[in-house]
């Protein structure tokens, strides 16, 4: 029986990110079978794997295991270390990028070029490389050599100025959304650049590889997307709505008699149905309220009756009243209620891999939502421990022998 792999089974990818962006980029090209290679700091790696507590509970209970931060975002990589300070780590970097499909990296603009590894410095011997840089703001414009970080971008980015209740403050998202949307972004620009690659192979032709400029605050901006175009359509900028949907209504958190549910109406069959529900049809019949451009106008007027209507009961008797009349609407679930959903649960969205350092060998991890028919993600590593591939990697890929690798180690390279 052939041995599963993943469809980009082949794919070297030499992964010089870390903390959120680029390692999510990575770990999802990991989990679709790239042979990741995370080329970390001596001594002190992923800047993440201190990021905590909360750590993984370690087998020998002295010292803490990964953070839960680190462990998010780094599955299905090898971790190599090599110190970019020596000469001799530059050279052992270009060494293993000729090796490499992909090149990615999130240091800040110009860093890579003082190292002499950045894309002008590689591309000229190695044609074929799709080298993806992330940065804050991209490698041009007035902000490229700033630093950039998820929570700076979300408020340069606008996404502050529309989350939050409308007379409270600016709020950032609960993730750090615009790091995760950046790696998704740099992900699918790489395999656009893999398969522009392809392309130029099957034409016979030599090269094929190209740069790739991403800025956290450029993706930012592109998923502002329908709050976006409210502004460049109308010329006013949208403010914050809390829960509420600037859009459509109603669409938002209600309160319940026991708690909270979301109720997202999003046509007017759909509020005919809710208001038979809540025991006012009527409602649906009134001119100020039967379309949805004019709920939008009216909303004012029409939340509070709302409001005083599922005040009434509790969230479980809505729940199953309004789904029962096909009316969209569901729990606001904490994170450990997200985990014993049946519907996570059946979708596999929590996994356990075999951790070394795990006090009950095994650790709990977010799986990955793809779900491909004939090639599936496939679990293969967990998300290694500081340089615990060194020699393994550096053997695969360039072949180096067991003496080779012991004088690397003694000139301080690992």
């Amino acid at each position: 029986m052939t041995e599963a792999v993943g469809p980009l089974d082949g794919i070297r990818i030499l992964d010089l990110t870390r903390v959120l962006a680029g390692p999510v980029a990575t770990q999802l090209l990991g989990d679709l079978g790239a042979d990741v290679v995370k080329v970390e700091r001596p001594g002190a790696g992923d800047d993440t794997r201190a990021w905590g507590p909360p750590y993984l509970k370690s087998a020998d209970g002295d010292e803490p295991g990964e953070s839960a931060y680190y462990l998010s975002c780094n599955r299905n990589k090898r971790s190599l270390t090599i110190d970019l300070a020596k000469p001799a780590g530059r050279d052992l970097v270009r060494a293993l990028a000729a090796q490499a499909d992909v090149l990615i990296e999130n240091f800040k603009v110009g860093d890579m070029a003082r190292y002499g590894l950045a894309y002008r410095d590689l591309a000229p011997a190695l044609p074929g490389l799709v080298y993806c840089s992330i940065s804050g703001f991209g490698q041009t414009g007035p902000y490229a050599a700033q630093p950039g970080y998820d929570f700076m971008v979300q408020g340069l980015g606008g996404v502050m100025s529309i989350t939050g209740e409308p007379d409270g403050a600016p709020m950032k998202v609960g993730v750090a959304v615009a790091d995760v949307v950046c790696g998704l972004y740099a992900a699918t620009a790489i395999l656009a650049a893999l398969r522009h690659r392809d392309g130029v192979r099957r034409r016979g032709e030599a090269g094929g590889g190209q740069h790739i400029d991403l800025g956290l605050l450029d993706t930012q901006v592109a998923w502002l997307v329908n709050q976006g175009m409210n502004y460049l359509v109308s010329g006013q900028p949208p403010q914050r709505l809390g829960n509420a949907h600037p859009n459509i209504v109603p669409y938002q958190v209600f309160a319940a008699a026991d708690g909270y549910i979301i109720v997202a109406v999003g046509n007017d069959g759909q509020f005919r149905r809710l208001m038979s529900a809540l025991g006012a049809p009527g409602l649906a019949d009134d001119p100020a309220y039967a379309t949805n451009a004019a709920r939008v106008r009216q909303r004012e007027a029409l939340v509070p009756i709302l409001e005083a209507l599922i005040r009434s009961k509790p969230a479980g008797h809505w729940l199953e009243t309004l789904t029962a009349q096909g009316v969209p609407c569901g729990p606001v679930n904490a994170i450990d209620q997200v985990f014993a959903d049946p519907q996570v649960r059946a979708r596999e969205m929590r996994i356990t891999m075999h951790h070394p350092r795990a006090a009950d060998g095994e650790v709990a991890l977010i799986g990955n939502p793809i779900r491909l028919s004939a090639s599936p993600v496939i679990y293969r590593r967990p998300p290694p421990t500081l340089g615990e591939h060194t020699e393994a990697a550096l053997a695969d890929w360039l072949a180096l022998s067991t003496d080779e690798i012991a004088r690397l180690r003694q000139q301080g390279v690992f």
